[in-house]
């Protein structure tokens, strides 16, 4: 079970962008990587390619590695662990190691 998953709220733990909270807009699991809104933003330059296209500077989010970022329990606001939690439906659940609510 992935302890992050898209649209979660998380917060940067090491790097650079430390500290900065934001949602996961993509998860890459077999790279163990994850793409994080308003982190890790790179410059790309663009050259224009047809008539009518423009040039510029592009800012968009790159990956960064899932072991830097944390998720924030909506329950207590803070960083937290993950633990999971079999429920009486069978199915498995994140939990918060902090206040054991459910994710």
């Amino acid at each position: 079970m992935m302890r992050v998953k898209k649209n979660d709220t998380v917060m940067v733990i090491s790097g650079k962008d430390k500290g900065k909270q934001g949602s996961v807009i993509a998860i890459s699991p077999k790279n163990d990587k994850v793409k994080v809104k308003g982190v890790c933003v790179i410059s790309r330059h663009t050259k224009a390619r047809r008539a009518g296209e423009s040039s510029g500077i592009l800012k968009a989010e790159s990956y960064i590695r899932l072991s830097k970022v944390m998720p924030v329990c909506s329950a207590c606001k803070q960083p937290t662990r993950v633990g999971a939690k079999v429920l009486e439906t069978g199915k498995k659940a994140r939990t918060c190691n902090s206040c054991n609510e459910i994710f």
